[in-house]
């Protein structure tokens, strides 16, 4: 294994709660807050704290809207978002590849 690999997976998305919500919206146009949140067992203000983390990378948009008289919060990629997580998964499936058994 070739540890200088490691040093480039990008810190922002590599957090747990932070892949999982770049995962989500990876495969989503777009999701709710509610969605997110009731999906991945996070509080509402884990979840706040990782959105606005990734909202300041460039990674994330976030949305306001009424609906039915009720504000609703929606998360989706920005370009810069899909590019850093396609590299993200590229490099991850580059580090298991050199680490398999041969």
């Amino acid at each position: 294994m070739n540890p200088e690999t490691l040093l480039h997976l990008d810190r922002v998305i590599h957090e747990k709660g932070r892949l999982a919500i770049m995962s989500m919206l990876a495969a989503s146009r777009e999701l709710s807050f509610t969605e997110m949140r009731d999906a991945l067992k996070m509080t509402d203000g884990n979840l706040t704290t990782h959105i606005r983390t990734l909202q300041e990378s460039g990674y994330v948009s976030v949305s306001k809207s009424y609906e039915k008289k009720r504000s609703r919060t929606t998360c989706a990629l920005t370009s810069a978002g899909k590019k850093a997580f396609a590299s993200y998964v590229n490099l991850l499936e580059q580090i298991v590849r050199q680490n398999k058994p041969g």
